[in-house]
């Protein structure tokens, strides 16, 4: 089950109060996370005002050395309105997320590079994603990309057709 219920502070994309809810604790360097954002992105536009997706970052340092660096970076843009484009982004270029990457992802998504730069050096959202990886590990998450339907662990395949099975099984 999930430990920490959906709040205000989650990154949602969707309507809040949909009947689903599909919580991701993901890597931004992970590579099955990476093939599954398409097929998450074609779920949220087939399902529309029926699922809200939840991101919480679940960075697995070990394995992928700059996953913790772009979950900041997506934090980063969040404080500035842009959490939901600079997810796209890093997905979209999940082969290059070194740090001079994600200045330049910031730029390319007109954020002020300045404060983003300020709050990424600073290591002002540790704490933030860390707080998600305390909220998964709870929950029991050790692996990348864990999903939870309405508070539920899903463990089927992350495959279009069976998580659309699951998600429709669920209302």
């Amino acid at each position: 089950m999930l430990m920490l219920p959906v709040s205000p502070q989650d990154h949602c994309l969707g309507v809040p109060n949909a009947a689903l809810t599909l919580v991701q604790y993901g890597d931004y360097q992970c590579p099955i996370c990476g093939s599954v954002y398409p097929l998450l992105m074609t779920l949220l536009e087939d399902m529309g005002d029926r699922l809200c997706f939840v991101f919480r970052h679940f960075p697995r340092s070990h394995l992928h050395p700059h996953a913790q660096h772009a979950a900041e970076a997506a934090e980063a843009a969040a404080s500035q309105g842009k959490f939901w484009p600079m997810h796209h982004h890093l997905y979209a270029h999940q082969h290059a997320l070194g740090n001079g990457y994600l200045v330049e992802y910031a730029a390319e998504l007109g954020l002020d590079v300045t404060q983003f730069l300020q709050e990424v050096t600073s290591d002002r959202f540790v704490s933030r994603v860390q707080a998600d990886i305390t909220s998964g590990r709870a929950s029991g998450v050790v692996d990348t990309p864990t999903f939870f339907i309405n508070g539920q662990r899903y463990g089927g395949a992350h495959t279009l057709v069976a998580m659309r099975h699951a998600l429709s099984n669920s209302t």
